[in-house]
């Protein structure tokens, strides 16, 4: 029986229930908003609803998580200068808010048209967004924060899972600690890829907690990758694009991928 958004409305409020927390389902935008001591979380059903027919209950489980470590992340105290190796960069859409609901402005950088570079603070369990109120208070500039960020990320494990298609090569990074996407700024890593790979070197990064590279060989390389990146975007509980990048010179360049054809940049 295919499961409607309703029926998962229910299934979520069933798991997410608890002390001081409140739901409010928004039928037109598909959404239940999760409340709890002032602070919101949107839960997109029908993304939700297509992880579950995929994962089964694990995909509820992981909603689970992501809600209850989200609201403790609000509480979370942020210590710039006393704990510097846990900040990190998260890559997130262009369309990203630029700042908190309580509006709170978020140090972020330039990365490509289609994506930002955010910058956080974590905890192991959670994270927060650091914000010019967080640089201000250790007295850091944004450059510093940057330049711990990008140290930290090289040091980060890069193990990754192989995939063969035709004559084309597909490398998977999903370690789940939310920084799979945000390897893609490790340099070295790319570079030390780049130098093994025989085709064009394209990356994506769908949603957060994946990064794909690709060594593509030929056309029909472009067409599976093309078809890769739109259904982890469309799985994705933190979406980023679906727009994959070439990768020249140590640059990334966003692509548009037309079906059975090259893609157009």
């Amino acid at each position: 029986m295919k499961i409607t958004t309703l029926m998962m409305k229910e299934k979520l409020e069933a798991c997410l229930k608890g002390e001081n927390r409140t739901f409010l389902f928004q039928p037109d935008k598909e959404q239940l908003v999760v409340t709890e001591q002032n602070k919101k979380i949107t839960l997109q059903i029908p993304q939700i609803i297509h992880r579950f027919e995929e994962e089964g209950e694990s995909a509820l489980q992981n909603i689970v998580y992501y809600v209850n470590e989200g609201f403790r992340a609000e509480n979370l105290v942020v210590d710039l200068k006393g704990h510097p190796e846990k900040i990190f960069p998260v890559i997130r859409a262009a369309s990203f808010p630029k700042s908190s609901k309580q509006g709170e402005k978020f140090i972020s950088t330039e990365h490509t048209a289609e994506t930002a570079i955010y910058y956080v603070f974590d905890n192991q369990h959670a994270y927060r967004f650091i914000t010019e109120k967080d640089i201000n208070k250790a007295n850091f500039q944004i450059s510093d924060i940057k330049k711990i960020a990008l140290h930290n990320i090289c040091k980060l494990e890069t193990t990754l899972k192989k995939d063969h298609v035709g004559k084309n090569d597909f490398y998977f990074m999903r370690a789940n600690d939310g920084y799979d996407a945000s390897r893609l700024l490790n340099a070295p890593f790319l570079e030390k890829l780049k130098q093994q790979f025989q085709g064009e070197m394209v990356l994506s990064i769908p949603h957060q907690d994946v990064l794909i590279i690709a060594d593509i060989k030929d056309d029909s390389g472009y067409d599976v990758l093309a078809h890769m990146t739109m259904q982890f975007f469309a799985e994705g509980f933190v979406p980023i694009t679906s727009l994959p990048f070439v990768y020249h010179h140590g640059k990334l360049e966003p692509i548009f991928i037309m079906a059975k054809n090259r893609p157009k940049e």
